[in-house]
């Protein structure tokens, strides 16, 4: 299946960081072949607090590109944020980027439309992603948790993908759905990955294209709040979507985590227990089919936590 030329969009949901903004904007510019691959790059600003002009005013003066900047009058927070850019792209293949990040390769956009070109089953392609500052992989947006089994792998078929390192087909989106937007932070990428794996399409991992993070190798420490928010969104995935028991051992695993992470807010820890124990009774269980569950087994998913 071959696809046509224009095919890629590009988008980014920006927050605070006009710098960065304005690096990966100027990245963008700088990739070969944009004329014949990059349909638009769709950037936007999430309310953000800080002054945007130096990224305005960059776009108004490349016009070779056709960025498409959004202003935001609220916080719609990450997959409330692509889903409303999603809907202002017409090219068939979206490449998610966070706003703190770069491409390192010049040809990237050539890679994609050949990666996809080749695979018609595949849904997503997450990409690698290295540390800006000293080129390492990232760990924590490597997509599979057998990280030192794997992380030499140029290429393989696993379970979820890389948030703000992907590209998806946006026909694959029109068919099993978007991100979930009552995920306001975290863990959206595995309701996403379980609808798409349902639907007979795989995720790939592939390190032809990379990512340069800048993300400091140290990490971002998460509040509280993200956390109770990562620990529910992971609990009420596992419900939905896995054998129940799946959902007990993720439940009361992350539970321990949050207490370990959370300097023993013993507080969140029972009002969080409070909303995991009410999911039976708010959330409809869509088990996954057998086949799909054989796939997780074979690609090595981690499922119990």
């Amino acid at each position: 299946m071959t696809q046509a030329m224009n095919n890629i969009a590009i988008i980014i949901i920006t927050y605070d960081r006009p710098d960065d903004m304005l690096a990966l904007a100027k990245n963008i510019v700088g990739l070969e072949q944009k004329q014949t691959f990059l349909k638009e790059v769709i950037i936007v600003n999430n309310n953000s607090t800080k002054d945007y002009s130096i990224v305005t005013e960059f776009i108004e003066n490349h016009k070779e590109v056709n960025f498409k900047y959004i202003a935001s009058s609220e916080n719609l927070g990450v997959s409330k944020g692509r889903n409303f850019a999603i809907g202002q792209a017409t090219a068939p293949l979206l490449l998610m980027l966070d706003d703190d990040c770069e491409l390192a390769e010049e040809n990237a956009l050539q890679t994609i439309h050949d990666l996809f070109s080749s695979k018609p089953k595949t849904g997503i392609i997450s990409l690698k992603v290295e540390y800006f500052q000293n080129r390492q992989m990232q760990k924590n947006a490597f997509p599979h948790k057998k990280f030192e089994k794997y992380k030499s792998y140029s290429q393989f078929e696993t379970y979820y993908f890389a948030g703000g390192a992907h590209i998806v087909r946006k026909a694959v989106m029109d068919e099993v759905g978007y991100y979930p937007e009552n995920f306001f932070y975290g863990m959206e990428e595995y309701d996403f990955s379980y609808r798409i794996l349902n639907a007979g399409y795989t995720i790939e991992y592939n390190a032809g294209v990379t990512m340069l993070h800048k993300e400091s190798p140290e990490g971002r420490q998460a509040n509280n709040e993200k956390l109770k928010g990562m620990w529910l969104n992971k609990s009420i995935v596992t419900y939905t979507y896995l054998p129940i028991g799946y959902f007990i051992t993720t439940s009361v695993l992350w539970s321990l985590l949050y207490i370990v992470k959370s300097n023993l807010d013993l507080i969140g820890f029972f009002k969080n227990w409070g909303r995991i124990i009410k999911i039976p009774s708010q959330v409809k269980r869509t088990p996954l089919k057998n086949t799909t569950l054989q796939y997780l087994n074979k690609v090595e998913a981690r499922l119990w936590y």
